[in-house]
């Protein structure tokens, strides 16, 4: 009885300590909400009214590669998972982008616009609705005849067509026979617990928001078009000739680079099926989106990798490319280089999917299981690229992060785990070289208000380099700093914690801020509020320095007020060096003056702070030398 008390009294306490954790950092009063209903909780996890709406899709999908045109019909069973009564639904097509009258984040050429949606039919439960798309921009709302009750499901059924941009971006025409077709189908926008239906247009900037779906779609293309696309090819022996369907196949167990077709295969009308069209047929289940290109000229490469050394499961890794895409003959090496090295070091899950495609296009963009990247003309950056987007297959995919509203919970990650891949493909010097002029110099030197906006602000509110570096660097530099302060094995205990908690769901930043305190075990509130919620950069400066009896004291400002780590280098009077370095902790007390203790007898000559990435704004002051 005793033993029960104390285990109660113990879980009080756990909880306790939880909440007022969870009490530090501002809220949104929505975000708020959410906690106070139960649907997320303090302890990081989802709460025990947590819930998300699903769909299952099934798509028959056709594109006319003379027209340009892509048609479609498709089924949507939508269930209604939340306690709310649904009296209307969203419709999101991000391909409205194209549409002259859409709202866009820049300006663009003539080749960018496009006519946009046309829906031809419109039914939900069976009953016609007199909706042609024409008047949506990237969303659109359908007013229910019937509202749709908690635990109810609707069936839609839509016809539709838009014609593909000829200047391809994320999506479009690549050349003449190639095509990126993303983003092509009609979807209900997500319904959540902390902002309803999600109506934020679709400006060109900010990213995507999706819920967990399954997908059984098919893609027709006429003859020699060879189609890619997110999922498993259920009929390859209906869609490619028997060598080639029997290469594919070799190529999912095979460590080898396999060419599966060749420039003379492809010119030689060898490699599909000589029906007039082809339908080629895909399932997956719980991801956010599909999407597919199509080709009759580009080289087909294919090997796999294991992902999972526990199961020795493997997954296909394929690459489809220009003949004079040099970037991409080493692009399934290096595919099966990425999905290994990601899967068993940072962030150390096995990669989900079961392919991964690499398609030369112009965009340097991700998506479930496939990337559209350019041609840079330099095999290391395109490699770095390649790692980039694949990085994104963990955040925003494993976990259905919110890249509109806050676009740091998936770039900031990829640009971590972009770096991190590069110290081992690269060393780390060249990995840091890399990192500094790329992702913080422009930063740290442009003195501009936008620069130093909160990163947790809104990224639909964000524009510019503020939306860039708040995104990509300033995140990237929070999570590398958290990870300095942890350690590496509490850091991956607790970014574990944080993706097993929310795999297959949709997370929040307070979500990732609980989570890493629960995995943890520590109130990282300080170092969040630090790094998130306030208007700080990266600027240290050697205040004073005094040696009493071999007793050194190094006095430090923190005039950017970043809670950074960083090195003290010593260098004495008689040429030796010592090096010590500071975590983030150094500034868990006072983030505004940290003081470093040291001892040694030794004449010191001088002194510099050094923070490697984490480059200063003034330097300059960064130095005390012996008058």
């Amino acid at each position: 009885m005793k033993r029960l008390k104390l285990l109660s009294l113990l879980v009080i306490a756990t909880i306790s300590i939880q909440n007022l954790w969870a009490q530090d950092l501002y809220m949104p009063r929505n975000v708020k909400a959410a906690y106070q209903k139960g649907t997320r909780a303090a302890d990081g996890k989802p709460g025990k009214n947590y819930w998300q709406n699903h769909g299952k899709y099934n798509m028959e999908i056709a594109v006319n590669p003379d027209t340009k045109i892509v048609s479609g019909t498709e089924t949507i069973d939508y269930s209604n998972n939340s306690k709310d009564t649904l009296k209307s639904i969203t419709i999101r097509f991000v391909n409205n982008l194209h549409k002259p009258t859409s709202s866009r984040g820049g300006e663009v050429s003539e080749d960018f616009l496009s006519a946009g949606l046309t829906i031809t039919s419109f039914k939900i439960n069976g009953e016609v609705y007199n909706i042609n798309g024409k008047s949506w921009g990237t969303t659109g709302e359908v007013r229910l005849k019937k509202p749709l009750l908690p635990g109810q499901k609707a069936l839609l059924n839509i016809d539709w067509n838009y014609p593909l941009s000829k200047e391809s971006g994320r999506e479009g025409q690549i050349d003449p026979t190639s095509m990126f077709v993303a983003y092509s189908y009609p979807r209900v926008s997500v319904y959540d617990d902390y902002n309803g239906w999600d109506r934020l247009p679709h400006t060109d900037r900010q990213e995507f928001y999706n819920d967990f779906n399954d997908y059984v779609f098919s893609i027709k293309a006429p003859k020699n078009y060879v189609v890619y696309a997110t999922g498993d090819l259920l009929n390859p022996d209906e869609v490619l000739q028997p060598e080639f369907a029997a290469r594919l196949k070799k190529s999912y167990t095979s460590d080898e680079v396999i060419h599966i077709a060749t420039e003379q295969d492809m010119k030689g009308g060898k490699v599909t099926l000589q029906n007039d069209w082809n339908t080629w047929k895909f399932s997956v289940n719980n991801i956010v989106d599909v999407c597919f290109a199509l080709s009759s000229t580009y080289l087909w490469d294919a090997g796999s990798v294991i992902v999972d050394n526990k199961t020795n499961r493997r997954v296909s890794t394929q690459a489809a490319y220009d003949v004079k895409g040099t970037d991409f003959v080493n692009s399934v090496k290096n595919n099966n280089y990425a999905l290994a090295w990601f899967s068993n070091n940072w962030p150390g899950i096995p990669y989900p999917f079961s392919k991964m495609t690499a398609f030369q296009g112009f965009a340097d963009m991700e998506y479930p299981g496939m990337v559209n990247d350019s041609q840079m003309g330099d095999a290391s950056f395109a490699q770095l690229v390649q790692d980039h987007e694949i990085a994104h297959t963990y955040f925003p995919f494993y976990m259905g992060i919110n890249e509109t509203r806050y676009a740091f919970m998936d770039e900031g990650w990829a640009t971590t785990l972009e770096y991190l891949i590069g110290i081992a493909e690269k060393g780390k010097e060249a990995a840091d070289k890399f990192y500094k002029q790329f992702r913080v110099n422009s930063y740290i030197k442009d003195k501009s208000a936008e620069e130093d906006q909160p990163i947790i602000s809104m990224s639909t509110q964000l524009s510019g380099a503020g939306y860039g570096n708040n995104s990509y660097g300033k995140a990237s530099l929070s999570y590398l700093a958290l990870k300095d302060m942890l350690g590496d094995a509490t850091f991956k205990k607790a970014l574990h914690t944080y993706m097993d908690n929310w795999n297959g769901k949709h997370p929040i930043p307070w979500d990732y801020f609980n989570s890493m305190n629960t995995g943890s075990g520590q109130n990282l509130n300080w170092f969040f509020n630090n790094w998130f919620f306030s208007n700080n950069y990266i600027d240290l400066a050697i205040s004073k320095v005094s040696a009493t009896a071999g007793k050194n004291v190094l006095s430090i400002k923190n005039e950017g007020g970043f809670a950074i780590p960083f090195d003290v280098v010593i260098t004495y009077a008689d040429g030796t060096k010592q090096t010590l370095h500071q975590t983030p902790t150094v500034w868990k007390a006072n983030q505004k003056l940290a003081t470093v203790n040291f001892a040694g007898a030794k004449k010191i000559a001088s002194i510099v702070l050094d923070g490697g990435i984490f480059m200063d704004a003034t330097p300059v002051d960064n130095t005390w030398k012996v008058k």
